[in-house]
């Protein structure tokens, strides 16, 4: 009875990792990072601290300085494992400084009720993880939202470009790097940016797959609000990882999204390594080439700075 019991608990784990898609190590952000304990190694014992020194405890009230280039950029929840001092959803290494936008729900909405893209995206027939991924991107190519005539709903195509200078040119406007794929449309992207944390409810319908089968883990897609054939591709993610990644995950069973460091989860990244290259050639869309912070803290490095205005 006890191990059926956990049956529940380890699907959970092993279901779905969120899939969004990237390669590089967020470890790498933390080479610069002193550990703090070692700042006291050439502290004055407290005990000779002169009597006309300022009272520690009045000390401790000053903020502590973060250091810009350490931080990493997210929303972090009660899931990520990281604390706003170490994740927060702005990029302020280097000349210039982005805070993610936050998006109202009249926004979000106009996402779905005022565009109609013109033609529908292609569904997919077969699984795209049974084929390596193209090779990336160029780093300037965009995908765009090209409008059509005024309308309400107005239509409007996804055109890739090969930079966001040229889309503008165009009369389009970039919704997110890299070339368009099946999650590009705006509809999904209500989706991205109404769910900061996409891991849960992805994991949650993983679960649901796992026991009623492959179509109720789709139609749980669908019912977060993906369009078809970005739901198949985060289907067929989390599928993929099943396979690649079950004992990791396994071992990892109930942990945060991000370790202490600022790195990611092993279930995480080997979801990233295993599935993301895939995923993010067939979704387009991701959320951090939408310029999205999410409760997975990465590095900025990782993250393509992006105003969504249609």
């Amino acid at each position: 009875m006890a191990r059926k019991s956990l049956v529940p608990l380890v699907l959970l784990v092993i279901a779905a990792c969120g899939g969004d898609e990237g390669t590089r190590d967020a470890a790498a952000m933390d080479e610069g990072t002193r550990d703090a304990a070692a700042v006291d190694e050439g502290a004055l014992d407290a005990a000779t601290v002169d009597e006309g020194t300022l009272d520690a405890a009045a000390q401790d009230e000053a903020p502590t300085a973060v250091d810009p280039c350490t931080m990493l950029f997210g929303r972090p929840n009660s899931s990520t494992g990281l604390t706003s001092a170490q994740c927060r959803p702005e990029c302020a290494c280097g000349a210039d400084t982005w805070t993610a936008p936050s998006y109202d729900d009249e926004f979000i909405h106009s996402l779905i009720d005022d565009w109609v893209l013109a033609e529908p995206l292609p569904e997919l027939t077969a699984d795209p993880y049974l084929t390596p991924p193209p090779p990336e991107d160029p780093p300037d190519a965009v995908c765009a939202v090209l409008p059509g005539a005024p309308a309400t709903p107005r239509s409007y195509q996804l055109v890739t470009y090969a930079s966001a200078a040229e889309a503008r040119a165009a009369g389009a406007s970039p919704t997110h790097f890299g070339h368009c794929g099946l999650c590009s449309t705006l509809a999904n992207l209500a989706v991205f940016i109404q769910n900061s944390d996409l891991t849960a409810p992805v994991r949650t319908c993983g679960v649901l797959g796992m026991l009623q089968g492959d179509s109720a883990n789709l139609a749980c897609l669908v019912a977060l609000g993906f369009e078809r054939p970005c739901a198949q591709i985060w289907l067929y993610n989390t599928l993929h990882t099943r396979t690649a990644c079950l004992d990791v995950c396994m071992s990892g069973l109930g942990g945060s999204y991000n370790q202490p460091d600022g790195t990611l989860s092993p279930c995480l990244r080997c979801d990233e390594e295993q599935s993301g290259p895939v995923f993010k050639a067939v979704s387009g869309r991701t959320r951090r080439n939408s310029g999205l912070a999410t409760a997975i803290c990465r590095p900025c490095s990782e993250t393509r700075p992006l105003v969504h205005d249609y």
